[in-house]
């Protein structure tokens, strides 16, 4: 049997590729296969052909929200950024918006059309698969407020549509995440506004985004969820950790809930860093951070 990269010539299929190129970190291990399907056929075909040849399959949108570990990433890997159509229904007041699509492009597509919900992701960097899989939230808004539905490719190669219910939103979760599906598309369900007054509120947003958070270095966006009765950064900020390097890691001193490269980090670091933050704030505070941000991949071999 052909390996993957000759069976899909007309697919761009990577081999031994780094993950750092792809991470918002620029950190993480090579992939085996990197693919980039352009359409559902093309996922499906791969997904069904990695199976024949027993290669793990793993889904990636915009790497965001994401630490790859530095050991990579066995098997096939698919980026999804290339599923980037975002339709708009007028009369229902719905957008419906490719796995790949970039939400910021998805607020902006919803503020042409005088649609409002979905102002509170106007700088969230994830792609809509993403924000699916992990119910993306920021400034008192959430995913699960206005996704509706979500067609998706199963591990056995299904497509299936899930309603609101089905993807079982919770805090930072959803289904998606329990079942290991694909997310292809996603529907939001709107409510007709005043053009003018969304984007108000979009650079409204965007200005505290820009204010708070260190978005001129790399990093995967808000490390850790906030845990009940506290702030996070101020957890940190508290016990002394802010500014604290691991390596070419460092915690933001703007900002004490995300973690910057700032010299060639690696993921090691990454991790290493998050795991003495967890430590301190434990043994400080009796509060467990748990991780936010999405972890896969394999450990460095020594």
């Amino acid at each position: 049997m052909e390996d993957i990269a000759t069976a899909f010539p007309a697919v761009k299929i990577l081999e031994h590729a780094s993950l750092a190129d792809y991470t918002h970190t620029k950190t993480g291990g090579p992939a085996d296969y990197l693919a980039f399907p352009t359409n559902v056929q093309e996922a499906k075909s791969l997904l069904a052909y990695a199976h024949q040849l027993d290669l793990d399959v793993t889904v990636i949108g915009n790497a965001s929200n994401l630490i790859v570990r530095d050991g990579g990433i066995r098997g096939l890997v698919m980026i999804l950024t290339k599923f980037k159509t975002v339709t708009v229904d007028d009369v229902a007041h719905t957008v419906t918006a490719a796995a790949g699509a970039a939400m910021i492009e998805v607020t902006q597509v919803a503020q042409a059309h005088q649609l409002s919900g979905l102002e509170f992701a106007a700088g969230i960097p994830g792609s809509v698969g993403g924000a699916i899989f992990m119910n993306a939230g920021a400034y008192g808004g959430e995913i699960a407020a206005v996704a509706t539905s979500a067609e998706i490719l199963t591990p056995e190669g299904e497509v299936r549509t899930l309603n609101q219910a089905e993807l079982d939103f919770g805090y930072r979760h959803s289904s998606i995440q329990d079942y290991h599906d694909i997310v292809l598309t996603a529907t939001f369900s709107l409510t007709p506004g005043n053009g003018d007054q969304i984007q108000a509120q979009m650079d409204d947003f965007n200005a505290r985004r820009a204010a708070k958070q260190p978005l001129d270095l790399p990093s995967c966006g808000s490390v850790f969820k906030r845990p009940t009765g506290h702030y996070t950064g101020q957890l940190i900020q508290e016990a002394g950790l802010q500014g604290l390097k691991w390596g070419g890691a460092q915690v933001s001193t703007k900002h004490a809930g995300f973690i910057v490269n700032i010299d060639h980090a690696t993921a090691t670091d990454y991790l290493e860093l998050i795991h003495h933050i967890q430590q301190v704030i434990w043994q400080r505070d009796q509060v467990r951070l748990e991780t936010e941000v999405r972890i896969i991949g394999e450990e460095p071999q020594a």
